[in-house]
């Protein structure tokens, strides 16, 4: 019974490793003890004691194939991005504008139905201005979170980006609040998430593999000095297995130019979240064209920025194989994409999502919620 024992113990511990999948288990059910002194009772059947190991080693692996899906949730030219990681473990990335009779909570509510999600274990509010942060409040009354994450204090002192904050850190006091800094990391299990920017600042060690010069950065000027909450914004780099994915929120011209330059700390990239809904107070080709994106995704409004000049950028990107965007873009009629990478058309009704679909072999899917075509990305 000894060697059972041993055996038995020895594979709780690989399926422990695997994945994060214990840590993964709430404390109310974790079962290891248990199962240590029922497997030491003489008594103990060793169908019963081998069942036990070989469902938790099962039920381990089973996700180590699952997929990590985004949700690209429609807020007409605000922010909410959900996450999904194999273990289970969900993000949101802010929650879209308010009001609207509750219009964006409930697409996020949505979105986190569809995804199986029914609490955030982080939400991740990027900057304070209003089609970010002032959602938040309504949007955790649906879906509670249990970890909230953010730049650290506002540096824009109006009375309603004032206000705003103080209705954010209320709901923040309920639960745990966490100030990112670059360099930190979300435990997202599953996923390695990177803070690159936050509260103005860059990180300035590359991550493995990059930190080459940046042939596009002396043929791009900086712009004027933008002291906005946009330029606070925290962007985040995300790995799964093979794939990677980069999201620098509002992040403003020349704090791109600051992490960008004159090296790329980042690398090559497989998914690009277009920056600042597609304004172009962002999105320098030293960012787009040095990062290589095999698709964007831009979350613009019929008439909230996706400018003609960061449409033609992303379209110049040197690899680029598909660009999508959430909506029609009223700002550049001649330079929108093809209708199927549009989510939303101007004369359709809004609502509709983009969801991506990642492997671990750095293979990802994007469907269009509207269409439901799904295309597949290498």
């Amino acid at each position: 019974m000894k060697s059972v024992e041993s055996v038995a113990f020895l594979l709780l511990d690989i399926g422990r490793k695997l994945h994060g999948f214990w840590d993964a288990v709430p404390a109310e059910f974790q079962i290891r003890e248990t199962a240590r002194k029922d497997c030491s009772c003489p008594d103990m059947k060793k169908k019963l004691c081998l069942s036990i190991v070989f469902v938790l080693i099962f039920s381990s692996a089973s996700f180590a194939g699952k997929a990590l899906d985004i949700y690209v949730i429609d807020t007409e030219g605000g922010k909410a991005l959900l996450l999904v990681s194999p273990s289970g473990q969900s993000m949101l990335v802010d929650a879209g504008f308010p009001g609207y009779n509750d219009r964006d909570a409930i697409r996020i509510e949505e979105a986190a139905k569809a995804a199986g999600v029914r609490k955030f274990d982080f939400l991740v509010v990027t900057h304070y201005d209003m089609d970010h942060v002032n959602n938040v409040p309504a949007t955790v009354a649906r879906i509670p979170a249990d970890t909230f994450m953010d730049h650290g204090p506002a540096v824009a002192k109006d009375p309603v980006t004032t206000k705003a904050v103080a209705a954010y850190l209320d709901a923040a006091a309920k639960a745990k609040r966490v100030v990112l800094k670059p360099g930190d990391k979300v435990p997202l299990k599953g996923l390695d998430v990177l803070v690159v920017t936050s509260a103005g600042n860059v990180i300035h060690s590359p991550v493995k593999g990059a930190g080459f010069p940046n042939p596009f950065c002396s043929s791009t000027p900086s712009k004027s000095v933008d002291t906005s909450e946009n330029s606070q914004s925290v962007g985040l780099l995300y790995t799964f297995g093979k794939f990677r994915m980069l999201d620098l929120a509002d992040l403003t011209w020349n704090k791109e130019l600051e992490l960008m330059c004159p090296n790329n700390p980042i690398g090559a990239v497989d998914l690009l979240m277009v920056s600042h809904h597609g304004y172009d107070a962002s999105n320098s080709q030293a960012l787009i064209h040095a990062l290589h994106p095999l698709v964007t995704i831009m979350n613009n409004g019929l008439r909230k920025f996706g400018a003609a000049v960061v449409l033609k950028t992303i379209q110049s990107s040197p690899g680029l194989q598909a660009a999508y965007q959430l909506h029609w873009s009223e700002n550049a009629p001649a330079d929108n994409p093809p209708d199927e990478f549009i989510a939303n058309l101007w004369d359709s009704p809004d609502g509709k999502w983009i969801k991506v679909s990642v492997e671990p072999s750095g293979k990802f899917t994007v469907t269009n919620a509207r269409t439901g075509i799904s295309k597949n990305y290498k």
